[in-house]
């Protein structure tokens, strides 16, 4: 097998959710992986971590005994430059007298690291008793490239194991061969974007279903369901946006200052120019509710944006912010055609805002106002056919929701995403990136001074539904099958 990659530095004993899988996996074809010897059942267990450099070394003997001495797999040796780069991770089956009874590593498929791993070089001791670890070392290997940051795990496989990879959840891919044996190309399906887009938009089109199809309803004709809503008869634009009562609780001034800047996003990416705030507040103590007051202000003041008024009251944590802009030409989210370019304007300065390492990139509490204003104006500015701010549901979720809103799908170039060197793809596409935008314009459309922002195409509209991923190899994925919201074209 080339397959997989790893999981966290802790060991995994056998009886941990890992091992318990592998357990109630066991099937026939459960063999010493590679050299297809049937194994009895282990007497006392097993741990699976990544190596250190005694084990690394038991490890690559196993190989080299299993690969170019018993199968004649390789001539002299099977090492390659995978065991050179220094990313790579090896992850060993241990026994508990120590001695290494399997292993299997895992490395990024490209120079740059775009959350793309394949694994490789599988292999089980069959002299000992390991029934079990072959198995477990293929689902330690997927648990790990799920937690690492991997978007795209992939294994060439030999042919007679494929059927206990598909049993373990692989989807097969097409058949190749290595050292002249057949081996099938396969792929174990990691379903974060999807996820997240289900946890946060998915319920949307059932629930706002419920306010019916008047003209004027959850934004009007032509932008429904978009990050603003024009007010009838005026030149207004209201946005309104809550903040998680955890994150209130969690870091109040964090949450008054984000309540602002939501907000203040949402009218950038209609094309308006901010003119106030309303809040409404609750705390369970007075401290709170200064904190959380106290951020609001700060943004207030920052982006020169008033508080015109609102609501304050002692109770349980919840906090929401309504804001309201004027622009004499909203642009809609779902303006955008099949064939027309994809751009992602961002902040790519700052740092993760501590304690939400992964979910939230703090790109906008360093800036000036003056930064910030001009930004905000880039959507203004460059009047493209749509525009959509980045929300929880991420870059790559966003880009499905102007899609959907659009009547198309989007492919994503992951390799042109502009993102900040501290933050891997998987985290930058999933995460709230504090000051992003979203537009969709046709091909060679001109665009503004973005400022301190990153700005650059890196996806196109298309006809089939949903939001795809295109990879430096020229293959493609699919990130979110279908809509993301259920809300349909605005």
């Amino acid at each position: 097998m080339t397959t997989t990659e790893s999981s966290d530095t802790t060991t995994t004993p056998t009886h941990s959710r890992i091992g318990r899988a592998a357990a109630l996996g066991a099937s026939p074809l459960d063999y010493c992986v590679l050299s297809g010897h049937s194994c009895p059942e282990p007497r006392d267990g097993f741990l699976i971590h990544p190596a250190d450099d005694r084990q690394l070394a038991a490890y690559r003997a196993l190989r080299r005994e299993n690969f170019v001495v018993e199968q004649g797999l390789f001539s002299g040796s099977d090492a390659d430059d995978v065991d050179d780069d220094p990313r790579t991770v090896v992850l060993v089956a241990r026994a508990p007298d120590g001695a290494v009874l399997g292993g299997v590593r895992l490395a990024p498929a490209t120079a740059e690291d775009l959350g793309w791993w394949t694994g490789s070089r599988l292999v089980v001791d069959c002299r000992r008793r390991t029934r079990g670890v072959g198995q477990a070392l293929v689902r330690a290997a997927c648990a790990y490239a799920e937690s690492n940051n991997v978007l795209r795990f992939e294994a060439t496989v030999q042919t007679r194991y494929a059927e206990m990879f598909t049993q373990l959840g692989w989807i097969g891919l097409g058949a190749t061969e290595v050292g002249g044996v057949p081996h099938a190309w396969m792929r174990w399906p990691i379903n974060r974007i999807e996820r997240l887009a289900q946890a946060t938009k998915a319920m949307l089109g059932p629930l706002l279903n419920e306010f019916g199809d008047h003209p004027t309803m959850l934004g009007g004709n032509g932008f429904r369901g978009d990050d603003g809503a024009p007010v009838p008869g005026s030149d207004l634009v209201a946005a309104c946006d809550s903040i998680l009562s955890s994150m209130v609780e969690r870091d109040p001034e964090w949450a008054g200052w984000c309540s602002a800047l939501v907000n203040i996003n949402d009218l950038s990416a209609m094309g308006a120019e901010p003119v106030g705030l309303l809040d409404a507040v609750t705390a369970p103590t007075r401290s709170q509710l200064t904190r959380i007051l106290r951020g609001l202000a700060h943004a207030s003041r920052t982006w020169g944006v008033p508080v015109l008024g609102g609501h304050t009251q002692i109770g349980p944590a919840a906090l929401s912010v309504t804001a309201l802009g004027r622009t004499g030409r909203p642009v809609p989210g779902g303006g955008g055609r099949a064939g027309d370019q994809l751009r992602l304007t961002a902040d790519l300065g700052g740092d993760w805002r501590p304690g939400y390492r992964g979910s939230q990139w703090d790109s906008s509490s360093h800036r000036s106002g003056a930064e910030l204003r001009l930004m905000g104006r880039f959507v203004a500015d460059t009047a493209p056919a749509a525009a959509k701010d980045v929300s929880m549901a991420g870059i790559a979720g966003t880009a499905g929701m102007l899609a959907e809103a659009s009547g198309t799908g989007v492919e994503l170039d992951l390799a042109r995403i502009p993102r900040p060197a501290k933050a891997g793809l998987a985290d930058w596409i999933t995460c709230f990136p504090g000051f992003a935008m979203l537009t969709a314009d046709r091909p060679g459309a001109v665009t503004t001074d973005p400022g301190p922002a990153t700005s650059a195409v890196c996806g196109v509209l298309i006809s089939t539904p949903g939001v795809r991923l295109r990879w430096p190899d020229g293959t493609t994925t699919t990130a979110v099958p279908g809509a993301v919201t259920g809300m349909g074209p605005s």
